[in-house]
């Protein structure tokens, strides 16, 4: 678990400051030092630290609104709170808690003037806090328990429900009474009550409430009369004498994680990219380094393509200039190459709807005559030559005859011989009817 530097923020530069190192489970480290807060800082300057502001200038109060989080929450808050506070809004920071049980929301409001002021002491002696919180939000949270500690001069309270404050120059009572904890408190009763039909509509009695009060030997003794008194009126009251003011123990329990940080919004703690990247640099740096070599690499392949493509134009112009005898390089080469290639087909655009179904007729007429050859075959322009061997002209003519009855085709001798064997060689010519 990661420790902490917490820091007592001293009312003024005239006071000393005190520290101690906790972790954040709430253990305690260090024996309490006190000095400036140059000092405070120089104790240990690796740690992250959590100052406790002086309570009495930090109200926690609590509102009810539906949204939950986010940069509307912050906006809704300072309007929420406004019919209950005499300064300007304007003037104070809210920060924001977690919600409570009940659904409420806390909110600790401060003077900016005072935020402000406290920042500047601590940047002045160095130290840059990880949290700022309200001292006594170090007192503990009892659910049904009425938590106090006080001194001679302040007291801090929480009701183990929604309530928290400091207050100053007050006694014990009074700042029960001022939360109103007095009223709805009722003391014990071990005896039975009578039955009464009548009272099973009314409202049920309030819980009985318990104190567990923390002093120091001074405010034990200056409360005591006060502290009996309250014995009449609560349940309990269980009285603890403490070293100290509480610091040890209030610092211990906001390390733990209570409390409510004032460094939100506008003083929320700006992320150091540097810092983010800092764990990352070597990983970042191969990385950086792969992609380089990657670039690089397309580079290479970009100028040999280049090359390439280079060398494939000057053949083309070269050739281009060899079949048409125009020395101009054309803007479009593969549509002077495709016009090309049918001008020496023959200006040709259905060379595979004219060739291979007259190639079907043929193979259907010659193959009913097996004594037929055919020795050669070109195409060109739409038409078929044949040279065919038959054993007589008579075949020759059968052959005609069938691959014109398709009435797609027709056929035509061009030529014929009679070699030294009898057999008739002969040039035939097949194209489309009416071509």
């Amino acid at each position: 678990m990661a420790d902490f530097l917490v820091i007592k923020l001293p009312l003024s530069d005239a006071d000393v400051a005190r520290w101690i190192v906790a972790d954040g489970n709430g253990t305690v480290k260090t024996q309490v030092t006190t000095g400036t807060l140059t000092e405070a800082h120089a104790a240990a300057p690796e740690l992250p630290v959590i100052v406790l502001a002086p309570g009495g200038d930090v109200a926690t109060m609590n509102v009810d609104l539906p949204i939950r989080s986010g940069a509307k929450l912050r906006a809704a808050v300072p309007f929420a709170l406004e019919d209950q506070l005499a300064t300007d809004i304007d003037d104070l920071h809210f920060a924001t808690g977690a919600h409570r049980e009940s659904g409420l929301l806390p909110v600790a409001v401060v003077d900016r003037q005072a935020l402000d002021g406290w920042l500047e002491r601590l940047q002045d002696a160095g130290i840059h806090p990880y949290r700022i919180v309200a001292d006594y939000h170090g007192v503990q949270r009892v659910p049904n328990t009425i938590s106090m500690f006080a001194t001679s001069t302040a007291v801090m309270l929480n009701d183990g429900g929604d309530l928290e404050f400091a207050i100053e120059g007050v006694q014990p009572s009074d700042a029960l009474g001022f939360a109103g904890l007095l009223e709805e408190a009722q003391p014990a009763d071990t005896t039975e009550p009578e039955s009464d039909p009548a009272s099973d509509d009314e409202p049920a009695q309030a819980a009985a409430r318990h104190l567990v009060a923390w002093c120091d030997a001074g405010a034990a003794e200056a409360y005591q009369h006060d502290f009996n008194a309250l014995r009449s009126e609560l349940s309990s009251v269980d009285v603890h004498l403490m070293d100290d003011d509480g610091f040890t123990r209030l610092a211990a329990t906001i390390a733990a994680g209570a409390g409510i940080n004032l460094l939100q919004g506008p003083y929320g703690k700006k992320t150091e990219i540097a810092g983010v990247l800092r764990p990352w640099r070597i990983a970042a740096g191969l990385l950086v380094g792969a992609l380089l070599i990657g670039l690089a690499g397309k580079g290479v392949d970009y100028v040999q393509l280049a090359r390439q493509q280079a060398a494939l134009e000057q053949q083309y112009s070269a050739l281009y200039q060899q079949l048409t005898g125009d020395s101009r390089t054309p803007a479009d080469p593969m549509g002077t190459a495709d016009s090309l290639m049918r001008q020496l087909s023959g200006n040709s655009g259905n060379t595979r709807q004219v060739f291979l179904p007259s190639l079907m007729e043929l193979a259907t007429a010659v193959s009913q005559h097996r004594e037929a050859t055919v020795e050669a075959i070109s195409y060109r322009a739409g038409v078929i030559d044949i040279r065919l061997t038959a054993p007589d002209v008579a075949t020759l003519d059968k052959i005609q005859q069938l691959v014109g009855d398709s009435g797609r085709f027709s056929a035509s001798i061009q030529a014929t011989n009679q070699d030294e064997d009898g057999r008739v060689n002969s040039r035939i010519q097949i194209r489309e009817t009416g071509a």
